[in-house]
């Protein structure tokens, strides 16, 4: 089928959805859903009609279909979504050879596969599979895109505060994973520490961790990965590197393969912890960066 014979939707959906699986495939398999977005829209020719806003929800055209479609990829084994963060599967990296439309009509076969499988085992009939599938994939749309929407808030957030303030919010999560922090480092020079954090009042006993934060756009490098390092001198010392931009791939495999243990933590997993150890804030804690739990029914899987 040509994209000439698809509805303008789909045509959409195939391009949209082919550029965010090749997105993810240079990105090393993995990426913000917010990241993949933005790349896409620099790279697709998106015209007006796909830039409109739907009146009743607000929400652009092009971005809801694109998450719409993605559940046919997840179905399809083609992509998985954590947290706000995009994982390309090899059967995802395999399906690209398929091209737009190839790949966009075997992600649709697979989702409708699984669905029929599904509601056979539930003994549903045909008309019930093709109506509540509709309505199934609707959830998860509102759901994904409401999603969406809370991460990029919280992003947006973090993003205005300046270095001081993100410090303070790395040192407020290590106290609510239990650890105390003795020293955080005041404006101006710290010798390469902006944390000292211990699993006891007095630092008696392992881990103790001293952390490195660089709030920026841009990935941090290998070179400030390698300083931290350095400063790890005694058994014991663990280090955490914090860094809202992000990680060098160079950067990535060096604390891998490194034989003294740094944790890299950047925008994405500060965020999951932080909704994971919320409850265990303080209140003043918290207070810097609140969240309000909301509460859907879970669409089947």
């Amino acid at each position: 089928m040509s994209e000439n014979q698809l509805s303008k939707s789909r045509a959409l959906a195939a391009k949209v959805i082919f550029a965010s699986l090749n997105i993810l495939k240079e990105k090393g398999g993995e990426l913000s859903g917010r990241e993949v977005i933005d790349e896409v829209e620099k790279r697709v020719n998106l015209d007006e009609w796909a830039k409109e806003r739907y009146e009743k929800t607000g929400y652009i055209r092009w971005h809801s279909i694109l998450h719409f479609f993605t559940i046919d990829c997840i179905k399809a084994g083609f992509l998985v979504k954590k947290k706000g963060v995009w994982f390309l599967t090899p059967e995802g990296e395999d399906a690209l050879k398929l091209g737009e439309i190839g790949l966009l009509n075997e992600a649709t076969k697979k989702y409708k596969e699984w669905k029929l499988k599904k509601d056979l085992a539930s003994e549903q009939n045909l008309i019930e599979e093709q109506t509540n599938g509709t309505i199934e994939r609707e959830q998860e749309l509102a759901i994904d895109e409401i999603e969406q929407l809370a991460l990029d808030g919280i992003r947006k957030t973090i993003n205005t505060k300046n270095p001081y303030e993100f410090q303070d919010l790395a040192a407020a999560l290590l106290r609510a994973m239990g650890y105390f922090t003795p020293f955080v480092a005041p404006r101006g020079k710290d010798g390469g520490i902006d944390i000292v954090a211990y699993r006891d009042p007095l630092g008696t006993q392992a881990p103790r961790i001293k952390i490195q934060i660089k709030h920026r756009e841009s990935s941090t490098p290998v070179q400030d990965v390698r300083q931290l390092m350095g400063l790890l001198q005694k058994d014991g010392d663990v280090g955490i590197f914090f860094s809202t931009g992000g990680f060098t791939p160079d950067a990535k495999a060096t604390a891998r393969s490194s034989h003294v243990h740094v944790e890299l933590i950047d925008l994405e997993r500060f965020i999951n912890l932080w909704q994971e150890f919320y409850e265990k804030l303080t209140d003043e804690d918290k207070a810097m960066l609140p969240l309000l739990p909301i509460y859907f029914i879970a669409p089947s899987s």
